[in-house]
């Protein structure tokens, strides 16, 4: 904890699961613009988060004497105040427990969000203490959205208001009122200061600009006795002071211990929650991203089902089913979820109702989603989606010259770095998935016969094409067929291909497809967007953001694709598989004590020694594990 250089790179996560977070390192030090402690959504002026209350310093006061417990990064190196000096424990299996010594004074905080309410609590013991103790707060003010930085200006209003125990301001118009409020009665001294020059090393490493100031309106100063716990409130609300201590303890209540690799993975594919009203919303990952249709599909089967919340499965398929209905009805984009009208993402919806069938039952799964599943195969049969087309020969066909249609879609200056288009291998992959999948489902519930025959054969045609167009003479699939253009690049598309439940592949052409993967793909980290052998490969993700751009897709590892490894590895190999796979996990393990303590990031590097990069929390990456997780269980029953 006293080493900078192994804490910094230490990030931790907490959400209320209503799109609200604190985010900050292990020694409470923001390094990038998205920290804060507390971070909000506000739909009325936006669809980015807001960094409301970047941080909150806190004093010791002995005798006169003043001990900082903050800790900020200035221009040369410099730290101050060095409050991490004083750290002697840290835990995180459920809250976000810090202990600090100070001479004879050892001091407690415990942090938590509360669930579905813009309001973080942080709770301070004094442990141990030989002379009257004084505790002061200062807290610093950003209101800023979380993408952008602050600079010292004169159109703050520096006005704020006296609550119970504390106050609430409003920097700018437009914003919520901020309470900061304690449990006990607290003494608000007006103190005014801009504290400027405050620097972000992880933007600093993206190029990004990465220097702000912050204001600070005061302090807040209160005595503690030895054995005393106060409780500091901060949110958009008004707080109860007197139920402050109780809606800690019930909040710390329902926290699931984080002891255990599957717990951990669960906590934080809950995080990715996003309730608004009675929809909910998968969140791509934090802290830099919304709600993006095809990371909601991707994640939804693993951070659902694969933790026993078939509840969250369906109203976040149900929020997402009158989405596309929209769309396919009346060509309206939705505001809350993001590139929906991607030709991919209908079919990535199917593919996670079909998981939904696998763990629930074909029934059950025929009745919520059948008609929907129909009614999508029929929209792009019908040709009604503007850029996917079914083929004579069966397949399904997109432009992506000018606009990324797939999952690899990083664009600089409004162009695509990796211009897949045509006939794309896991788009085609997942069609005859689909197909088979819907022919399925109807014929075991009894369905529309006549249905049933139009996907089988439509199926049927699809799945020769397949083989005969993707299947080269190398035994690895094409990443993509364009007229005369086709491309050789040994990507992990066509691992997503035979993954699947319904393959066009038989097992031996699968079998050569997976052996190439194994060869070129895999990593202890998950698998490379792009073979070393293959031109253009890039697997370090750095540099500036154009640099960063060409190596998004290009080489870095994404651990999301283990989950397609795994499905087709037990497909191939059964029970056998079992012991291999379960040795790919161990590296994941290693991360959840790494990075963002308990979750997975973004990516890795495409080589040694994989460092982590991108989001520090990515929703695909924890669902997907957790899905293999959940896939490696039932073989081990």
């Amino acid at each position: 904890m006293i080493n900078l250089e192994q804490s910094l790179r230490k990030e931790l996560l907490r959400t209320n699961r209503s799109g609200a977070y604190h985010c900050t390192t292990i020694v409470d030090c923001n390094t990038r613009k998205q920290h804060g402690l507390l971070v909000i959504p506000i739909p009325e002026m936006d669809d980015e988060s807001h960094v409301i209350l970047s941080s909150l310093d806190e004093t010791v006061i002995q005798h006169g004497a003043s001990f900082n417990l903050g800790l900020h990064k200035y221009n040369g190196d410099c730290f101050s105040p060095n409050g991490h000096k004083y750290i002697r424990e840290f835990n995180c299996d459920s809250s976000i427990q810090t202990m600090y010594r100070v001479g004879g004074v050892i001091l407690t905080k415990e942090k938590v969000f509360v669930e579905h309410e813009n309001r973080i609590l942080i709770k301070y013991t004094l442990v141990e203490a030989h002379s009257p103790t004084t505790l002061q707060f200062r807290p610093f003010l950003a209101f800023r959205p979380a993408n952008s930085l602050c600079i010292e200006n004169d159109a703050i209003n520096p006005a704020y208001e006296n609550v119970t125990n504390g106050i609430s301001c409003c920097l700018y118009e437009g914003y919520p009122q901020l309470y900061m409020q304690f449990n006990k009665q607290a003494q608000f001294v007006s103190d005014p200061h801009w504290y400027k020059g405050i620097e972000y090393i992880k933007d600093q490493e993206r190029g990004e600009p990465y220097r702000e100031d912050l204001y600070v309106p005061g302090y807040f100063e209160l005595p503690i006795k030895k054995g005393e716990s106060i409780i500091f409130s901060a949110g958009i609300g008004k707080a109860s002071p007197r139920t402050l201590s109780k809606t800690f303890t019930n909040e710390i209540a329902n926290r699931t211990p984080r002891n255990s690799f599957f717990n951990c993975l669960k906590n934080s594919a809950q995080q990715f929650y996003f309730k608004k009203g009675k929809d909910l919303y998968i969140l791509a990952g934090y802290p830099f991203f919304g709600v993006r249709a095809r990371d909601e599909f991707l994640a939804l089967p693993g951070c659902s089902l694969s933790i026993g919340d078939v509840a969250a499965f369906e109203q976040t398929m149900a929020t997402a089913q009158r989405a596309l209905r929209r769309y396919m009805e009346c060509g309206e984009t939705d505001p809350m979820i993001k590139e929906i009208d991607v030709p991919d993402v209908m079919l990535w919806a199917i593919w996670a109702i079909q998981h939904y069938a696998r763990e629930i039952g074909s029934k059950q799964c025929y009745d919520l989603y059948g008609t929907f599943v129909a009614d999508i195969l029929s929209y792009i049969m019908e040709g009604r989606h503007p850029n996917l087309f079914v083929h004579n020969n069966g397949l399904l066909y997109s432009n992506g010259k000018d606009t990324p249609i797939s999952w690899m879609n990083s664009m600089i200056n409004g162009t695509p770095v990796n211009p897949r288009s045509g006939y794309l291998v896991e788009i085609n992959g997942l069609w005859y998935n689909a197909l088979k999948f819907a022919a399925n489902l109807f014929a075991e519930n009894n369905g529309s016969t006549s249905l049933v025959d139009q996907w089988n054969a439509l199926a049927d045609k699809s799945g020769a094409s397949f083989v005969s167009t993707f299947l080269n003479d190398y035994g690895y699939l094409f990443d993509y067929v364009d007229g005369n253009m086709t491309d050789w690049s040994v990507r992990p598309n066509m691992l997503i291909a035979i993954s699947l439940e319904y393959s066009p592949l038989d097992r031996r052409q699968r079998k050569g497809v997976l052996d190439i993967v194994t060869k070129e793909l895999l990593t202890p980290k998950g698998i490379r967007t792009l073979s070393p052998k293959s031109y253009g490969y890039r697997p370090w993700y750095v540099g500036s953001p154009e640099e960063r751009a060409y190596a998004y897709h290009q080489g870095s590892t994404r651990p999301w694709l283990m989950g397609a490894y795994a499905a087709a590895y037990l497909r191939i190999f059964g029970i056998g598989g079992v012991a291999f796979i379960e040795r790919m996990l161990i590296g994941y393990e290693d991360d959840l004590s790494d990075k963002c303590i308990g979750s997975l990031s973004e990516m890795f590097d495409g080589n040694p020694p994989y460092t982590a990069r991108g989001a520090i929390s990515f929703a695909a990456n924890v669902g997907e594990v957790l899905r293999v997780l959940r896939s490696l269980k039932k073989y081990n029953v």
